[in-house]
Formats: structure tokens, sequence, C-alpha cells
């Protein structure tokens, strides 16, 4: 099965050094990215425990033509997955064979360590910890779908609705097959730790986005009303443009940036299967995009998250051994290019509001950037006060730093995050409010044509996309679309 051969591949590149998982699998021709994500990266981390099963089953000396890494990948399923997905084609007779001793050998190290679970043979830093109860946040895609139709189908497969939550402690004491409403986000469902929908009819049709809450608040914090024209500034891998593009309600126009080529096109299948029609791709350096240009005179959003040292991210342990605490020197360089990207993205004209946010715990990357972006334009953009309720604030480094969020599967039962929302103190005259306001009319449904990538010579146009709908695959009911609406606290 291709699944296990491309999971196969992303791990001995990690082990050579050529790259992270997430790097390596967006790099990879695997359609599913996050389905291949999940199982390299549940792999690694039980890497010691599949290497001692595998070498006291002796199954690579009986298996000769089998190799290391598509062995470790084949008995992490066997034995601590699911199963093989999709009748494991040629690889399950091969690991039928090797079954009992496999399964033998890892009771016998259980009983060596004098442990009973399987997570309990993990070494310490891998163990799962807070961030492992984090639940697993599921946003109603309101291009596609309503939340009313996205409930009924879990409740007609057998889960049970709790109702909207009152408190962090209704979400921490889900269990089996009950979810619950969000109470700050009208479109975000809430599952219990753990739940795996990546093959769930929903989201493969696009009708749910998997998504943490802490990564929804960016766009539901710039709020930008139907027509308006948004920068997403670094937009791959692409959850937030759609979650604009549902908030726009696919009308206006959204400029999306990324210079990565092969995330940009994970992106836009992403985009297409989520019905988003209001975008355009560009693989460019955002660094690199005019604000003096036409194209963006009407631009009054911009939603800039930018590269960072993922410090609030649990997975990226598993890429990166101690990605928790960065290097002075590799904050240094981040955080330089953070300011550079906030700094530049304040000087298109008709910017009313901005949203600046990370995953990463770092001060030097978070506050430090957002002071230094405000010193360099006094007067002119002041942070805005929002979500008085959110439990976690910013660090008191600078006056007015408490109107910035942070997230944290300690305090907010989410990812670690950091979100700012800077606003023009003074309306630009650059552009008329009644112009800048207008809607515009939502293109029409195309199918996208094919085009090979070709160079950008120097001081041409970058190649653009725009990202049309694609035709849904019909699950449920298409429903009207659930207004946008401005969030409030806990």
């Amino acid at each position: 099965m291709a699944l296990y051969a491309t999971a196969a591949s992303v791990l001995a590149g990690v082990e050579s050094r050529r790259g992270s998982i997430k790097g390596l699998v967006y790099a990879s021709s695997f359609q599913n990215v996050k389905q291949l994500y999940a199982l390299v990266c549940e792999t690694q981390r039980y890497s010691a425990v599949l290497d001692a099963v595998i070498a006291s089953a002796g199954l690579l000396r009986a298996e000769k033509k089998l190799r290391p890494h598509l062995a470790k990948v084949l008995v992490y399923e066997l034995l601590l997955g699911k199963g093989f997905r999709g009748g494991g084609g040629r690889w399950k007779p091969l690991l039928d064979r090797h079954q009992a001793r496999l399964k033998a050998e890892l009771a016998r190290l259980k009983v060596q360590r004098r442990v009973s679970r399987n997570e309990d043979l993990l070494q310490v830093g891998s163990r799962p910890g807070t961030a492992s109860q984090v639940p697993r946040f599921v946003r109603v895609n309101t291009l596609k779908t309503s939340l009313v139709d996205a409930v009924d189908y879990f409740k007609r497969q057998g889960f049970s609705y709790q109702g909207r939550a009152s408190s962090l402690e209704d979400a921490r004491a889900l269990r089996g097959r009950c979810f619950l409403l969000d109470p700050l986000l009208p479109e975000l469902l809430v599952f219990p730790a753990q739940t795996d929908l990546h093959d769930h009819p929903l989201y493969r049709a696009g009708h749910l986005i998997l998504q943490d809450k802490a990564s929804c608040l960016p766009a539901a914090l710039l709020a930008p009303p139907p027509g308006a024209h948004v920068i997403d500034a670094c937009a791959a891998p692409g959850n937030k443009t759609s979650h604009l593009a549902a908030l726009l309600q696919n009308q206006g126009k959204i400029f999306a940036f990324d210079l990565d080529a092969g995330r940009l096109a994970s992106m836009a299948t992403l985009l297409a299967r989520a019905g988003v029609s209001c975008c355009e791709l560009a693989e460019e350096d955002f660094l690199a995009v005019s604000p003096s240009d036409q194209r963006y005179r009407r631009v009054q959003y911009i939603l800039l998250d930018p590269s960072c040292s993922g410090s609030g991210m649990p997975a990226r342990q598993l890429e990166e051994p101690g990605a928790g605490t960065p290097s002075k020197a590799r904050l240094q360089a981040l955080a330089g290019f953070q300011q550079r990207a906030l700094r530049h993205a304040l000087t298109f004209p008709s910017l009313q509001r901005l949203v600046y946010s990370t995953c990463s715990l770092c001060q030097e990357e978070n506050e430090d950037v957002v002071r230094d972006a405000l010193q360099q334009n006094p007067g002119t953009f002041r942070l805005a006060p929002v979500l008085p309720s959110w439990p976690h604030r910013g660090l008191g480094t600078f006056p007015g730093a408490e109107y910035c969020l942070r997230a944290s599967p300690e305090t907010t039962l989410t990812g670690g995050f950091f979100v700012a929302v800077l606003e023009r103190v003074e309306v630009p005259s650059s552009v008329p409010q009644a112009e800048a306001a207008a809607p515009e009319p939502t293109p029409s449904a195309a199918p996208r044509r094919k085009r090979r990538r070709q160079a950008v010579a120097p001081g041409a146009q970058p190649r653009t996309q725009q990202v049309r709908r694609a035709s849904p695959s019909r699950v449920g009911r298409k429903s009207p679309l659930l207004p946008a609406a401005q969030p409030a606290g806990f």
C-alpha cells in the first residue's frame, strides 16, 4: 500500500537529516498528508519500542527483502495502530506469518519493564502529557454545510451531542462518542482527545476542517466582512485561509502568499475541497509584495502567521528533538524575519486591522515582535482589546501587552499559541470607505486548468492561480451558511 511505503520513505529521510517530518510529508506525492503525517509521527514516537520488538522477533532476518523503515511502519500498524488500512495489500500476509511472535515479544517487553500499557513503554520525553489531553476540535466549513446539519449527521452516526460547553471542564470530561459545541467559536465542535476523523466522509468531502481551536482564533479575530479584500501573508497549509473564505462567504478577495511550491500545491487541493472560490494563490515572498501595487489598494485586513519555532506544537518535538527550547541563534533569526514581515504588513496603505499569530511560546517571537512594530509605528497602530475573558494573556513586557492572547494545553486546553490584533488608530484616506467596503461578485465556478509551473524571471510578476470551487461530494444536504460572528469571551 502506498501509505506504508511513503511513510517508510519519510522516516528514512528524517533519520538521514534530509528534512523534518512535516517538510518531507508535504514534499511527497501522497494525497492525504494528514493521514501520512499522523502515521509517521506515531511510528517515530514508538521507534525504540518497535526496534526492540523487531529485533527480538527476528523479523528482518526472516524477511530479508523487507527494509527496516518499512518494517517499523508495518509493525506499528499491526501492534500499536488501528490495523492495516485498506486491507494492507501485499504486506498483510507477510506480517500475518510473524504476528504471533511479534505480539509475544511485545508482551515480553512489557513484563520486563513492569508496565501494562503500550504508552508506558515510551521514554519519559515521548510519553503523552497534558498535550495529549487536548480535545479534537473540528471546524464546520460553512461554505459547504451548516452547524445544524453537521451535528445532525454525527447524531445519526451514534454520537451523543451534549450542547454548548459552559467551561473548559466540560471539554476535559468528554469521553467516548460524545461531543460539544465550543462556547467561544460558533462553528467549532469539540470531541474527546484522540478522536480520529481523518477517514470521516464529512472530512473527506470538505465539510469539516480538523483545526485546533487556537489556530481558529486568528481568522475569527480578524473578522473580515463579506466583500472585503484580505491578505494571508504566509498562507500554507491553508486551514486559516479556508476559515477566512468562510467568514467572507466567498465574497471579496483573499491574496494568499507562500514560498514553498509543494505546500502551495497541497494548499490549492485543500481549498478546492473546501469550496473556496475567492482566493488567489501566489508563489511569492510576502516581503517582496509591493504595498503600492494597485491590486492591493483595497486590502484592509491582513493575517500574518509567519514561520516560527513551533515551540507550542507537541508534534514538533517528534520532528526536531529539543524544538521546545530553540537555540538563541535560531530565535534571533526567526524573530528578525517576523519583525520584518510585521513591519512590512503595516505599510499597506488601506490596512485597518491585522492579526499577528504564531504557534510559539517564546517571548522573542511574540510580545517582542509586537512591541517592535508598535514602536516603529507610534500613534498609527494600537493593540485592540479582544476576548477580555480569555484566561491566558500576553506577558507583561510592555504597556498594553495584556491585550495579546496566549494559549497552552494547561490553561486553554489547546495547542500552544500567541495572537495579537493590531488596528489602525485613524482611517486612511487613500481609499474611500464606500469603495473599500463594496462587495465583489463571487467568481463563477469553472474547472481549474492544470498548467506546468514556470520559473519567474527577475522583475517579472509571480505566477498566481485562482482557486475555484470543486464539485463537492454530496454528503448530507447543503444548508444556508451560518452568519459570521465576532466571538465573545468564555
